[in-house]
């Protein structure tokens, strides 16, 4: 399973993606996972809208044991993982959720520009 769906670099396109990614999750039959994939979808296309400022697409594929979640953007700017945060901060703390609650994440310059984040979510085995 792949699907993707290609987003407007507009506030309005974190809802958009959140409700998409929930909607292909539910047809993969992982609801655990809910929570999880609309925090960290709503991180990474809130980081496209605020810093890369350009369109970008959000990808989600499924292999038996894991969900792979990939937005890719036009922007060359790499995101980083800040050390501290100021708690009373309103952002810097996207890239820090994704590596706290995936089970893998990267990010990819790509060859004619941009990059791809992407992230990956453990599926839980039937008891």
């Amino acid at each position: 399973m792949s699907e993707s769906i290609e987003l407007a670099p507009t506030p309005a396109s974190v809802a958009m993606a959140r409700r998409w990614s929930l909607d292909v999750l539910g047809r993969v039959g992982a609801p655990e996972l809910a929570d999880t994939m609309a925090l960290l979808v709503s991180e990474l296309v809130s980081n496209v809208v605020l810093h890369a400022r350009t369109s970008c697409s959000l990808s989600i594929s499924q292999t038996s044991q894991r969900i792979r979640v990939e937005v890719q953007d036009g922007s060359d700017r790499l995101p980083g993982v800040r050390q501290r945060t100021d708690p009373l901060a309103q952002s810097g703390r996207g890239m820090i959720l994704v590596d706290g609650l995936s089970a893998a994440h990267g990010v990819e310059p790509q060859p004619a520009g941009g990059k791809r984040v992407w992230f990956e979510l453990e599926v839980p085995s039937a008891p």
